[in-house]
């Protein structure tokens, strides 16, 4: 593609050299650039593009988009724009034809439910006879192909060829989940949304927003700028009306809106509930009249997750009978209160849940069920937000009979050091400290423990756990690693109690 065509939506600030040549590649990793290439020099929290334009030029990049000037001795092109995150996704989206202009792009943001909402909508698009495609926390998948996820959400770059290959694939939809950081990044920039979703807006990601107001303006980014620039014809805004935030969203975007919650007078407004440990209903005032839904999923909190779900299928006009099949066929969601099978009748669930919000409302869930005893297992991640481990701390021993406080992923934090700011949280006036080796059985005690190796900690929470009791390991969910200081290990929360369980069954038939 020529130079000229591809740089044409550009806001420049200044030229040099010949526009007229064709680019072959572009990129923004210097050693990845290939001949005929167009380099964006992205300005990084790590990293500054421009420091590596040499390594660029001598890996083939022919053109240059630049944010600072930039002295260069090599015959190239160069464009200086005031944004080269915003340069990028547009340059992307027109060396890819525009991918979005002809998928249905669907994107959703929130701190809690994206993961969920998206697996449900895929459901009921596929059961309306559509082919979905998805990009999200868990994987990037769509008709046959599937890859695991770096990021919720990729840079535009990677996100606009992903979509290029979605639409060769004969895909109609595009549910994208659309995280903080892509939308403060510009990664979504360039792209023709039809619905916006918002779920909710609790503490997270605070060690890069720095306060909540920054973290709720750059998710308001989705429905104040990225929707309003969309070609589409209609666009609609999918907001939840219990979340005061959300309230406040609906006063800020001009897509139509399609409003969901407890109160009454809006789009899709919840009447009778019903909450088993096998799944749950409820009735909803929709614009099509009062409908019930069924699921298998669990939760009070997956109520909302299944109404924004079908607040955008009614926007999206799919039929109530498809909604409700799609529904259906959600059994569970990976990391997500998701039960690991056992033959000695345990009840253990692992969940993604990682922050305080997320982890009182799945607790509560939990409580709802009335086990003889709750057992939850979490840690917090290192290098990441510190505001939020205190008040994990105190509502997961505030909610659990025991908790055993163990790592995530530490990264270049000492464990021990995350643990204690996880412990500084505590109420230790009503918490009883159990040293692991005095941890009397689980229904002899309430109170807490601290098992830094997660392996430890969940095999000694899975020996604890008997018929009748709850036992919850959170924080890491569907996801396969642990990082500790730089590096990535093998670490799967699902394996680890399944070789526990099979360690307990074995140790079982040797006694018989």
């Amino acid at each position: 593609m020529q130079l000229a065509q591809l740089i044409e939506g550009l806001q420049i600030k200044d030229v040099h050299g010949t526009l007229t040549g064709d680019i072959k590649h572009i990129s923004h990793n210097s050693k990845t650039i290939g001949s005929d290439g167009l380099f964006v020099a992205l300005k990084g929290s790590r990293a500054n593009g421009h420091d590596y334009i040499p390594e660029a030029i001598a890996s083939g990049a022919t053109a240059l988009i630049i944010e600072e000037d930039t002295l260069v001795d090599k015959d190239v092109s160069i464009i200086k724009v005031p944004d080269a995150r915003v340069a990028l996704a547009t340059v992307a989206d027109c060396f890819y034809q525009h991918p979005s202009r002809k998928l249905t792009v669907i994107g959703i943001t929130g701190t809690n439910g994206k993961t969920t909402i998206s697996y449900l909508l895929e459901s009921i698009l596929k059961a309306s006879g559509y082919h979905p495609g998805v990009i999200g926390t868990i994987d990037y998948r769509y008709g046959q192909q599937h890859q695991a996820a770096p990021n919720t959400t990729p840079n535009a770059l990677d996100l606009q060829m992903i979509m290029r290959k979605m639409l060769d694939a004969k895909t109609s939809h595009l549910i994208l989940e659309v995280s903080s950081h892509a939308l403060e990044q510009h990664r979504v920039e360039a792209i023709n949304f039809d619905i916006a979703v918002f779920s909710n807006l609790s503490p997270e990601h605070l060690d890069y927003h720095g306060t909540m107001e920054q973290y709720g303006k750059a998710k308001e980014l989705l429905f104040t700028h990225y929707i309003n620039q969309s070609s589409k014809e209609r666009t609609y805004a999918v907001i939840n009306y219990d979340d005061p935030f959300g309230r406040t969203l609906c006063t800020r975007t001009n897509a139509q809106l399609f409003r969901y919650g407890s109160k009454e007078g809006i789009e899709l407004s919840l009447k009778d509930t019903t909450l088993t440990s096998d799944g749950l209903s409820f009735l909803v005032n929709t614009p099509q009249g009062e409908v019930e839904f069924k699921a298998s999923l669990i939760g009070r909190f997956n109520i909302a997750n299944i109404l924004a779900a079908v607040g955008t299928a009614m926007a999206h006009d799919i039929p109530l009978e498809s909604i409700r099949k799609g529904i259906t066929q959600v059994h569970s969601i990976p990391g997500r209160l998701e039960r690991i099978p056992n033959e000695i009748g345990l009840t253990i669930l692992v969940d993604y849940a990682h922050t305080s919000d997320a982890l009182e409302h799945v607790l509560a869930t939990l409580k709802d069920l009335h086990p003889r005893r709750l057992i939850t297992v979490f840690g917090c991640g290192g290098d990441r937000d510190k505001t939020k481990r205190g008040p994990m701390g105190d509502t997961a021993t505030r909610k659990s009979d025991l908790a055993i406080i163990t790592s995530d992923n530490p990264r270049t934090e000492d464990p021990h050091d995350i643990i204690e700011e996880i412990t500084a949280g505590i109420d230790h006036s009503i918490t009883t400290y159990y040293d692991v080796d005095g941890l009397p059985d689980a229904d002899q005690c309430t109170g807490y423990s601290i098992i830094a190796d997660r392996r430890a900690a969940i095999r000694t929470a899975v020996n604890l756990t008997k018929p009748g009791d709850i036992l919850l390991v959170a924080g890491k969910g569907h996801e396969d690693y642990q990082i500790i200081g730089n590096k990535r290990y093998h670490f799967s929360d699902r394996e680890e109690i399944t070789h526990a369980l099979s360690a307990l069954t074995r140790r079982g038939e040797a006694l018989h």
